[in-house]
């Protein structure tokens, strides 16, 4: 029901910004594996996440947006658990209680003017910064299958895979998508060089999932890029690019590279990346979901929902 309005209405719906980053930079927490998950286990780390979340939120409503709420699962999948420290029940049970954890934080929150989705996260099967090793359709499949599974049973009403690095993988994610009848959206991570990480082009990464699984992905993103990384490889016009309809940018300008080996974040500049996640709707027309990645926080967001001048507020 709810994604059928999302389907149906021209509202436009913002994310939250770089979670993860956050977490580490700005709440002092030493993330194993990048996982926020492990928030999940402490009365303290449920009430930063309330809190994290909360603050997103709150800018959908003052503007008239929707919001859509990932439960904390980037890094739960089954790939992740051993360098957890779990076991694959533990880590099934991780997204049983994430999606718990942000249904919860709907029932608090959701307005008739602010509808908010329900998101299952999923990350890729090895380090989105390092892409050394690529994995087939079918191993994708195998490894995701479960985690999505777990998703679907919780209750998401979405799942949206995130920072991906080559499209076999993305293909064996939809297909484990599908086999439940999920929603399944597919973001990509580009490079400085508005290409995958794996040397693909955005256009064709798109064209080889869609061809693999019949157009399955509800819509595809772009994530954990700067605006400047991949702008000038965007074609309005294109049939492909008509099927982007999220960006979650990030703040800095720096490479993957560079960003993995910081110290200190680059959190850029808010007002400006408000303005470039803007322009974008010039070359992406079907853009329905804005928010930030690496590097981002409620102020990228805030100015983000502050320069959407192709659809006032609801």
């Amino acid at each position: 029901m709810r994604l059928n309005a999302f389907k149906d209405t021209q509202r436009f719906f913002l994310s939250d910004g770089g979670l993860e980053t956050f977490l580490i930079f700005d709440k002092g927490y030493d993330l194993p594996c990048f996982s926020a998950a492990v928030l999940l286990d402490t009365e303290q780390g449920r009430a930063d996440l309330a809190a994290y979340f909360t603050r997103f939120i709150d800018i959908a409503k003052s503007t008239g947006r929707g919001f859509i709420l990932d439960a904390p699962t980037w890094r739960a999948g089954t790939a992740w658990a051993g360098p957890l420290g779990q076991t694959l029940k533990e880590v099934m049970d991780t997204n049983t209680r994430a999606v718990s954890f942000v249904s919860n934080l709907r029932a608090r929150h959701e307005t008739e003017s602010c509808p908010i989705l329900i998101n299952g996260l999923v990350g890729p099967a090895g380090d989105a910064y390092a892409p050394d090793t690529e994995i087939s359709a079918q191993e994708a499949l195998l490894i995701h299958a479960p985690q999505i599974q777990a998703l679907g049973k919780a209750g998401v009403d979405m799942i949206s895979a995130m920072t991906l690095t080559h499209a076999a993988e993305a293909i064996g994610i939809v297909q484990a998508a599908k086999e439940i009848d999920l929603p399944v959206v597919i973001a990509f991570t580009l490079e400085t060089d508005g290409r995958l990480p794996s040397g693909q082009r955005l256009q064709d990464a798109i064209a080889e999932v869609d061809a693999a699984t019949n157009e399955g992905p509800l819509y595809y993103m772009i994530n954990c890029a700067h605006p400047d990384h991949f702008r000038d490889v965007l074609d309005a016009g294109a049939d492909w690019a008509l099927r982007i309809g999220g960006v979650r940018a990030n703040a800095s300008r720096q490479s993957h590279a560079e960003l993995d080996a910081a110290e200190v974040l680059d959190d850029g500049d808010p007002v400006e990346l408000g303005q470039l996640s803007a322009d974008l709707l010039a070359h992406l027309p079907n853009i329905r979901v804005l928010g930030g990645c690496c590097g981002t926080d409620h102020r990228h967001v805030g100015c983000i929902a502050g320069h959407d001048p192709s659809r006032p507020a609801a």
